[in-house]
């Protein structure tokens, strides 16, 4: 991973709109890294539900981000790398962090309150479907082939079996709620295109930048809504927080931006499905709960749905879509 210097990369070759990308030759190595992000993504689902009893949503999210940009920026201040100075990153870093963290975030955590757990987890899936939406009909940057959309269809298919068909039940009992889930899903998939604005910047410049945004925009309103100084929280909830910052938010997020480089917008999203298998194996080590009915059934669909996104479309010879 090349070093950047003290203003990263040129910011003017970093503001240009999505290209069409050269994805080198992949490797297993690039395929752990993927694995590796789906595993620190996973654990928000376990881990957040034991903060989020005794911290506030607002505050939770900007401890961790705040949590996550310290650890970091340690690691930067270690590797003799310095954040960039000027307005066009930061506005990048600002743009990045509101589409991808801090807009779907919220709105997906006020939408919980309305909307059942294995409902939530059927809408968060559809981001590969519009990312896919958005390459082929708008960006262009990148291949976008049918074995690609079939692969989303297989992978949202393979979540609805394992939280259950149940889920399907009661869509549109709170219409406005299950909107705003599909506008934060929407949301994370343009991050995923717009993040390739930020390949000129290392990924862990970019994750630092990005979550010390993230931390600071939210704390005046931590302050004001929450009080966070009158708040009790569990030791098992800071701990929580704790280890969802430096795992989720700046592992995943350093290793979100390595993907993206390496192997595009569309294979990158296809561990939003490897998330849904890996998430119920920690909420039953770490929570205790049951085993889903359809396990077997909906990991051999998300596995089906992962591979077809992800074998390079040069090896079938397919057409673009």
């Amino acid at each position: 991973m090349p070093k950047s210097t003290s203003s990263g990369r040129t910011a003017a070759a970093a503001s240009s709109s999505p290209s069409i990308i050269a994805v080198g030759a992949r490797n297993w190595r690039d395929y752990a890294l993927l694995f590796a992000l789906a595993c620190c993504w996973s654990s928000t689902y376990p881990l957040a539900k034991l903060a989020l009893p005794t911290i506030p949503p607002i505050t939770f999210i900007s401890a961790r981000s705040l949590i996550a940009f310290a650890f970091l920026f340690a690691i930067l201040w270690m590797r003799g790398l310095k954040l960039p100075t000027d307005a066009k990153a930061w506005k990048l870093f600002a743009t990045q962090q509101l589409i991808n963290s801090t807009f779907p975030f919220l709105v997906i955590t006020w939408s919980q309150q309305y909307v059942p757990a294995s409902n939530t987890v059927v809408l968060a899936s559809t981001t590969p479907i519009f990312a896919f939406l958005i390459t082929s009909l708008i960006t262009r940057h990148e291949p976008a082939t049918l074995l690609k959309f079939a692969g989303a269809i297989l992978g949202l298919a393979g979540t609805i079996a394992i939280v259950g068909l149940d889920a399907l039940r009661g869509f549109g009992s709170e219409i406005i709620a299950e909107i705003a889930i599909l506008l934060a899903t929407i949301s994370f998939a343009c991050a995923t295109i717009f993040g390739l604005r930020l390949s000129e910047y290392d990924p862990m410049v970019v994750a630092t930048g990005s979550l010390l945004f993230g931390g600071l925009v939210l704390l005046p309103p931590s302050l004001i809504i929450d009080q966070p100084w009158t708040l009790h929280p569990t030791p098992t909830a800071i701990v929580a927080t704790i280890v969802m910052g430096i795992v989720a938010s700046a592992l995943g997020l350093m290793l979100f931006y390595v993907c993206l480089g390496r192997l595009g917008t569309l294979t990158t999203n296809a561990q939003g499905y490897l998330r849904i298998p890996i998430g119920v194996g920690l909420s039953v080590l770490l929570l205790g709960e049951s085993v889903p009915s359809n396990l077997a059934l909906g990991l051999l669909l998300v596995m089906a749905g992962v591979a077809a996104m992800t074998v390079p479309a040069e090896r079938l010879k397919l057409r673009k879509a």
